[in-house]
């Protein structure tokens, strides 16, 4: 197949300024700044007044980032905040331009940056389709091919001739997706969509994304959702603080972005601190630390030995059904099993205002030797999730020494690894036997 991008050192450089001396450390400091100043306009309006030296600093948003990308092929673009993820896009759909460096593209782009970018509020969602479309880049005639197909997919026939105005949120990101899904372009670079939505507008976007690629289009797509990049990206890029520093296949990927951050040796369970401190607050709890370990095992989990999962959490308004669970998911996102603290509760006990640990205990030989992924969280039975959507961590269980050296690249099928008794007995001597 042939290169459809192709990134050469390209850079992008801001310059920011800076008011020396005075320094504003607090909006409090900001806001009497401010008043001193319109204060001394107000009293001496004819006094020429003594503005601050401002200083220039030279801020590298991208610096000498270089990679190639293939016809047909899916790639995630990853990292943290401010790692120059979407800076990156936006060069690539002709927002900006690359400071230094150069960017070659061979096809047509459709970009989805903002979610409802080309929406305008007085306007029915009919003449927004329009609209919007034609800012994307479709053709008059393209849009009356995909209407239909556009107004399904969003789900908001009722609404059809109503100005967008009086939409609620999530029906205005349904219709601006719509639109952007269903355009037909060589190349879909796409920045977070998968962000905003209920859980089944992300898995219907998730799945129109697949189908895109399946198509054989090129797509480029940001995302903090590491689930969703692993289900549909084969290969993903890593940006830290504006320096490309991997490009690989998707796991190998996700798991150095998800380490890059814990000091060396720690374990596992340990790289859920910094999504637990991203975590939205939460007013009935609040979870506080996971570890997920093997006794003994160190760096490396085998198949044969139990796994702890302990999950410590504050209780900040009793609530009744509030249920901790976790999750484990292959290496697709897809479910395997979930498991609550309460399942063997003969009634449902509610937890009072405390602090807890809850310990559970995955039996060995359950896991196959695989890629999986941990997720953590709290539900109200019945009401809400309080927490663990974006509460990710991968792990992989590998052959313990009981395998047979011989079959140890054997690729098994399923999931699960249970350790199932067997016995052989000979039955008959030789085939004499039978006559």
């Amino acid at each position: 197949m042939s290169t459809v991008i192709t990134v050469e050192n390209i850079g992008k450089r801001y310059s920011i300024s800076h008011r020396s001396g005075g320094d504003v450390d607090s909006m409090r400091d900001a806001m009497t700044y401010g008043l001193s100043r319109l204060r001394a306009r107000l009293l001496h309006p004819l006094r020429r007044q003594q503005l601050p030296v401002m200083e220039r600093e030279d801020f590298w948003a991208l610096k000498d980032v270089s990679f190639e990308v293939r016809e047909g092929e899916c790639v995630g673009v990853i990292g943290g905040n401010g790692a120059g993820k979407s800076t990156l896009l936006k060069i690539l759909s002709r927002i900006t331009e690359p400071s230094t460096g150069r960017v070659t593209i061979r096809g047509r782009v459709a970009s989805l940056l903002e979610v409802g970018t080309g929406f305008h509020p007085e306007l029915t969602g009919r003449e927004n389709i329009y609209l919007n479309g034609a800012i994307l880049g479709m053709s008059r005639e393209e849009i009356r091919r995909k209407f239909d197909e556009i107004v399904a997919f969003s789900e908001i026939e009722t609404f059809l001739d109503t100005p967008v105005k009086r939409y609620s949120s999530g029906m205005y990101v349904r219709l601006a997706f719509a639109v952007a899904a269903h355009l037909e372009p060589e190349i879909l670079v796409v920045d977070e969509v998968l962000a905003v939505g209920d859980v089944a507008f992300q898995k219907k976007c998730l799945g129109k994304m697949k189908e895109v690629g399946g198509e054989g289009r090129t797509i480029l797509f940001v995302s903090h959702n590491m689930t969703a990049v692993r289900r549909l990206c084969q290969r993903a890029v890593l940006l830290e603080k504006g320096v490309l520093t991997s490009d690989d296949g998707t796991d190998i990927v996700v798991e150095r972005y998800l380490r890059q951050a814990q000091p060396a040796g720690s374990q596992e369970g340990a790289l859920l601190k910094r999504q637990l401190a991203e975590l939205p607050e939460d007013p009935v709890i609040e979870i506080v630390d996971v570890d997920f370990y093997q006794p003994g095992a160190g760096e490396v989990m085998v198949t044969g030995q139990d796994t702890f999962v302990e999950i410590r959490y504050r209780v900040k308004s009793p609530k009744p059904n509030l249920r901790i669970f976790f999750d484990v998911l292959d290496d697709m996102g897809e479910p395997v099993f979930r498991s609550f603290h309460d399942s063997d509760f003969a009634a449902p006990e509610m937890l009072e205002a405390s602090e807890y640990l809850s310990r559970a205990v995955i039996p060995k030989d359950l896991l196959a030797p695989l890629r999986y992924c941990l997720r953590v969280g709290a539900t109200i039975y019945g009401e809400r999730s309080c927490s663990g959507d974006h509460l990710l961590l991968p792990f992989q269980i590998h052959r313990s020494g009981r395998v047979n050296r011989i079959y140890n690249y054997e690729v098994y099928h399923g999931k699960i690894w249970p350790h199932i008794a067997w016995q052989t007995t000979k039955t008959k001597d030789s085939d004499k036997d039978c006559a």
